[in-house]
């Protein structure tokens, strides 16, 4: 899904955490949510969504089983320091793939479709961001020219550069579910 003038896009997939939060058996992102595992269910979104290339960033689970087909791996030994690691290491591949942007999302969230990571894949600018009925919320497309701004140590994501760089946001109001599953309760609420 090259943009005219805008170069190549990956769809980069966060899933190295180690569920901190989650009390049941196994990691949270293996269990089960209808018939799959859980981060199934993101990962075959990105994958949908048909962008040039899809990047799953792994830390604290093996996910191998659920990693669609041809997508390129980037594993993050250092997964328990916080989630800008993860991002630094998806930002340090897409410099060396050649990239322009990425669309930063969670593996944990099952109810965002592939039509809100194309919307915003393809929407102009650098800095765009997903809105679910008013709630900005990963998906999040970050061009090259923002990725030294983005947070290299700790657990934040996107968001504080989102914050920084208010006047250069898009917004784009999406269809779906943001809601992460972090605990057993969020998962039954889905079951």
């Amino acid at each position: 899904m090259t943009i005219p003038g805008s170069g190549t896009i990956a769809a980069v997939v966060l899933a190295a955490g180690g569920g901190s939060r989650w009390t049941g058996s196994g990691h949270k992102l293996l269990a089960d949510l209808d018939g799959r595992p859980l981060a199934a269910h993101a990962l075959a979104a990105a994958a949908a969504a048909g962008l040039d290339e899809l990047v799953v960033v792994t830390g604290a689970a093996d996910l191998s089983a659920v990693i669609p087909r041809g997508a390129t791996v980037v594993h993050n030994g250092s997964w328990s320091q916080g989630q800008a690691g993860s991002i630094r290491l998806a930002v340090d591949y897409a410099l060396s793939a050649g990239h322009e942007a990425i669309v930063l999302g969670l593996a944990d969230t099952p109810g965002v479709p592939a039509e809100a990571w194309r919307a915003v894949a393809v929407a102009e600018g650098s800095l765009v961001v997903a809105v679910f009925d008013g709630l900005r919320r990963p998906p999040t497309k970050v061009g090259r020219r923002f990725w030294e701004e983005l947070p290299v140590s700790g657990d934040s994501g996107a968001r504080s550069l989102l914050a920084a760089r208010a006047p250069d946001v898009l917004e784009v109001a999406c269809r779906g579910n943001p809601a992460d599953i972090d605990t057993v309760e969020d998962l039954q609420l889905w079951n």
